[in-house]
Order: structure tokens, then C-alpha cells, then sequence
């Protein structure tokens, strides 16, 4: 009887053992690997319900791109590194005024720490403001306006927490050769970059570069797809007895060079965005995405970084949610970048531990969803010839970016576009009867009409909705005349 006691004591703290280090596993993230959390949403996430939902996946740094008081604050009393941002609008006032830098601190930084405080590690200033799409906007602001929130910085006594940077996107270096080795800060912002590289050496600080192998595949279809991902298999990249396997190396390793060829090769580096999108182009796919974070996280884990930069490198994954209002200038894909939907629901596994395990991501928890009824084109409607303009009239104010060839819901036919549109239009218009009008052409139903792959939301419940919507009919007369151009339907 005691030697069965004593096994059956033995195994009970065994299995208590194994239990507690299954425990150990769940939530746990890569160090270095933060997400970015995007604000151009009709209807944005309530940011105690997103800090709940980082936490649940063990992520502990989260990039923004602006410092909204209500979004920072929720990072209070966690161990969340928080880099904020200052958008590009802003740029010019700061550059031009220390005043208006010092104001800006007080309000957004200063304010926030203490000892219940939030965990601000990095200010960026802009958002990839050298684009080339910018046609030079921003070039002669930036660098000065990081100056001004320097001295600010430092005048608050914050200049040892607190690093002063700016994100860049890759297209302010080039190679003639597409070879790493050939890299060299481009011409047209050369002085401007090494007034900044310099700034970023002195300080410590790091260089900020988003690199996006999908846009590889988007700008060039002749483009070798397996390089995009990091499972080999492929086509390789050859330069000075260097075998690249995948371009997110050869793109790392290209701006390498231009910092040697700059004199400052020890510069920290950071790399702002990465991620795949999984809607609005025929490789924008959750499969697609799937392989390409299993490799890149993969990667991340076993602390090798490229070549030229061995070591492991910060890195933020683009991006936390889907996001309805940004710009489909670049292409349809922008609003489909989100490795969580709108409204917090995963879309594919994802390890964010870099084992490649068939994880699901946790989910946002505690969401408020509006009430379960979909606008769609009235099935009595025969006459179809008022149908376009209305369809053209809702997809200019609202998301309809997933209708395109190759999309998720390039399998609908023209009722069922409509339908579609009619929808996304009403859901962002929080539901209000008038918005499911269209001259008669619209009628409201209770039963979900999403079809296949193709999803017809229901938007959720944001205390900041309404804002957002106003916004968003400003720019509606601008949008309307673009709606065609953007979408094909079949």
C-alpha cells in the first residue's frame, strides 16, 4: 500500500511538473519581436482589450504611429515597451519652433511616466517620411524636427530613457545591380541621410528601416516568388561569394552597405514593419502569410540575423489588425495587413515562439459586436442600371477592397459585389437604417450572407467610431471618382 501511495504521489508531481512547463510555454514571444498597432480604423479596438490581448500572447513591444493619449495610457503598469510616433503633418511645425517640440513632450511623453507609468523607449519622428510617393514633402523638416524633440528630451531630463529615431522605408537606399554589395543611400536624400545616420550614431540610437518582401512579388511579376519566404527551395541571390536565400537578407544586407559606404557601419538597427498581407491581391493570402511568419519567426529564434549583420536585430511585425481607412494608393493589400481581423479574430496560425508549432494566437477577448444584420441588394431589384452608381457610392466610403481578382471575394458575382458593398457601408455607419437605403436598392436581413471564403462583417462597438466615420466623410468626395480604379470586378 505505501509503495502505491509513494508512485501515485511520484506521479502527481510529474504531471504537476509537466503541467507547470506546458504553462511556461503558452504566451511566450521571441525576444525582440514587438507588433505595430495601427489607428486607421473606422472602428478601433479598445485599447485595454488589445494590451489584454499582447499580454496573452507574450508580446512585450508594441510600435504606434502616433501618441493618442487613450491608446498610451492603457500601457500603464505594464512591462510593454512602447515606441510612439509623430506623424508627418507634424513635422514641419516641430522642425520650426523648440517651443512646439517641448510642447509636444510635455504632452506626450512626460506626462506618462512615473511610478505607475507607461514604458517609452523610442519616439519616432515620422513615418517613412523620405517615400518617394511624398515627391520630397518631408525631406528638409525631418531631420531638424528630430533635433527640436531631442532637446526636448533631454531638457525634461528623459535623454537616457527615452531614444529619438525615425522610421525609414528601404527605397531611400538602392543597388544598380540588385546586389547587396552595390547598396548606396540613394542620391536625391543623400546629405539628408547622413545627417541623419550621424545623429542616430551619436545618440545610440537606432536606424529604423521597414522592409516588405511581399511588395517584391506586388512590383515585379517576373519576381522569383520563393525568395519572398525563408524555407529555401529557390532561387538564390549571389554576391561576392555571399548566397542570399530570400530578399528580406539581401534587402538588410544592401542597406548595410550604404551605412559602410556612409562611414557609420555600427549603427543599431531596427527593423519598423514586416509582415504579409493576407486580402487584396492574388499573393495576399492567410496561406501565404502563414508560411512566410512561420519562416521569418522562425529565423527571429535562432538569433541569426543576416550575413552582414549576424546579430539578432528588434524587430516589429506588421501588423496587429486589419485597418479599413488606410490608403489604397500602394494597392489593395494595405487594409489587409493585420495578423488579427478587425475586430481581434485570428486568421491563421501563428507561433510567435519561433518553434513553428500549429499555434493559434489568442484572441481579443471581451468584444462588443454590433447586432447580427447585414444590408445586401434587395432581391426584388430586376433593373440593374441604378446598381453601379450606388456600388460605386458605398465602396468610396468604405472598404471594399476584397472584391478585386484573386481577393476573397473575387467569386461574387455583381448582386452579390453589391451586396457586399451595400454592407461594408452600413456596418461602418453603425448599422442606422438610412445607411441600407440606396434609393430603394438596399434592404436589411438577419441571416449572414457571407459566402465561402468571402466574409460580410459585422462591425464591432468603439467608443471612438464616430470620429473616425466623420473623417472619413471628408474624404468621400475625393474618394469617389478613384472607387472604379481601384476595384475589378468579374
Amino acid at each position: 500500500m505505501a509503495r502505491t501511495m509513494a508512485r501515485a504521489k511520484l506521479l502527481m508531481c510529474a504531471l504537476c511538473l509537466i503541467l507547470v512547463q506546458l504553462q511556461g510555454t503558452q504566451g511566450t514571444t521571441i525576444e525582440g519581436v514587438g507588433v505595430n498597432w495601427g489607428a486607421l480604423a473606422s472602428h478601433p479596438m479598445e485599447p485595454a482589450i488589445v494590451v489584454n490581448m499582447l499580454k496573452s500572447n507574450g508580446i512585450k513591444k508594441v510600435k504606434l504611429f502616433d501618441s493618442d493619449s487613450w491608446t498610451v495610457s492603457a500601457f500603464s503598469n505594464t512591462d510593454i515597451e512602447v515606441m510612439v510616433g509623430i506623424p508627418n503633418d507634424q513635422l514641419s511645425k516641430i522642425a520650426g519652433s523648440s517651443g512646439d517640440a517641448e510642447d509636444w513632450v510635455k504632452a506626450n511623453l512626460t506626462k506618462h511616466f512615473g511610478d505607475r507609468g507607461v514604458n517609452i523607449r523610442y519616439v519616432s519622428v515620422g513615418n517613412e517620411p523620405f517615400l518617394s510617393s511624398y515627391n520630397g514633402s518631408f525631406i528638409k523638416t525631418t531631420f531638424p524636427a528630430m533635433q527640436n524633440i531631442q532637446k526636448a528630451i533631454d531638457k525634461f531630463g528623459l535623454g537616457d530613457k527615452v531614444k529619438v529615431t525615425t522610421a525609414m522605408n528601404a527605397d531611400v537606399y538602392e543597388s544598380s545591380s540588385n546586389k547587396p554589395s552595390d547598396g548606396i543611400f540613394k542620391r536625391q536624400t543623400y546629405d539628408e541621410m547622413i545627417q541623419i545616420v550621424r545623429f542616430l550614431n551619436e545618440k545610440n540610437a537606432p536606424f529604423v528601416v521597414n522592409i516588405y518582401p511581399f511588395l517584391n512579388i506586388y512590383q515585379n511579376k517576373d519576381f522569383p516568388e520563393e525568395l519572398a519566404f525563408f524555407d529555401g527551395g529557390g532561387k538564390t541571390i549571389d554576391d561576392k561569394n555571399v548566397q542570399y536565400s530570400n530578399v528580406f537578407d539581401a534587402n538588410l544586407d544592401t542597406l548595410m552597405w550604404s551605412l559602410k559606404k556612409a562611414g557609420y557601419p555600427d549603427v543599431k538597427i531596427m527593423v519598423g514593419e514586416v509582415g504579409w498581407p493576407t486580402d487584396g491581391h492574388i499573393s495576399a493570402n492567410p496561406k501565404n502569410a502563414k508560411r512566410f511568419y512561420q519562416g521569418f519567426l522562425k529565423k527571429m529564434a535562432s538569433k541569426k540575423g543576416s550575413p552582414l549583420h549576424p546579430e539578432p536585430f528588434d524587430v516589429y511585425l506588421f501588423s496587429l489588425f486589419d485597418e479599413d481607412l488606410k490608403s489604397i494608393a500602394p494597392g489593395n493589400f494595405e487594409r489587409h495587413w493585420g495578423i488579427f481581423r478587425y475586430d481581434g479574430r485570428s486568421k491563421f496560425p501563428i507561433d510567435f515562439s519561433g518553434q513553428g508549432q500549429e499555434n493559434w494566437p489568442e484572441e481579443a477577448k471581451g468584444v462588443r459586436y454590433q447586432e447580427n444584420k447585414w444590408c445586401v441588394l434587395n432581391s426584388d431589384v430586376k433593373d440593374m442600371s441604378l446598381v453601379p452608381a450606388a456600388l460605386d457610392y458605398a465602396c468610396a466610403l468604405a472598404d471594399c477592397t476584397s472584391l478585386g481578382y484573386g481577393c476573397s471575394c473575387a467569386n461574387l458575382d455583381l448582386r452579390g459585389n453589391t451586396s457586399f458593398a451595400f454592407n461594408q457601408y452600413f456596418q461602418i455607419k453603425d448599422q442606422s437604417v438610412e445607411a441600407c437605403d440606396f434609393n430603394g436598392l438596399g434592404n436589411i436581413v438577419t441571416e449572414d450572407p457571407s459566402n465561402g471564403s468571402c466574409l460580410f462583417p459585422i462591425e464591432i462597438e468603439s467608443s471612438k467610431s464616430g470620429l473616425m466615420i466623420k473623417a472619413m466623410h471628408t474624404m468621400g468626395a475625393l474618394l469617389i471618382g478613384l472607387s472604379a480604379f481601384f476595384l475589378t470586378f468579374p
